[in-house]
């Protein structure tokens, strides 16, 4: 590996290591989720041309949150024209709430994996089939031999199991 791969490489890492927070923080912070790849693509760039100026790595998260902060005002300005989108000082005060969330997120997206492998594997491929962007219920039913509605009930049914095993552990997590 020559010297121009290691930055690369630890871009790579970081960005990868902290990418469900920023997506989540960007999601938090759009009214609709179908723009949330279409923000995180820009700052996945701006980062990367920006990365050289990071002195250190231990505060990547701040620094790819403000990064997050300014493409989120950025996408927001560009679709100002619509009448559903909240004014600049909402969206302001939404994205210092969800940098102040950051960290609790990241632990609910950790305890929800853990649960998610407590389930037996059958479930847990549904559940992730049924939440792929490729996948239509009515497909998945019909792949399954269910109707749609027995499929919504099953599917139901496992988020409300995911839901008390999310509750249960990190309940647990903070009598510790």
């Amino acid at each position: 590996m020559t010297d121009d791969d290691k930055p690369a490489d630890l871009f790579l890492q970081l960005f990868i290591r902290h990418e469900p927070e920023l997506r989540a923080f960007v999601r938090a912070s759009l009214p609709g989720s179908s723009d949330v790849d279409d923000v995180m693509q820009e700052v996945s760039l701006v980062a990367w041309k920006k990365f050289s100026t990071l002195t250190d790595v231990a505060i990547f998260p701040r620094w790819a949150c403000l990064i997050t902060r300014f493409e989120i005002l950025k996408f927001r300005r560009k679709c100002a024209r619509n009448r559903l989108v909240l004014d600049d000082a909402t969206i302001e005060l939404l994205v210092a709430e969800g940098a102040e969330e950051m960290p609790r997120r990241k632990q609910q997206l950790a305890v929800l994996d853990e649960c998610m492998n407590k389930l037996p594997e059958e479930r847990r491929k549904l559940v992730l089939a049924a939440y792929s962007r490729e996948t239509t219920i009515k497909n998945l039913a019909q792949q399954l031999g269910k109707t749609e509605h027995s499929l919504y009930q099953l599917l139901a049914r496992i988020r409300h199991q995911l839901l008390l095993c999310l509750q249960r552990t990190l309940a647990a997590q903070l009598r510790d």
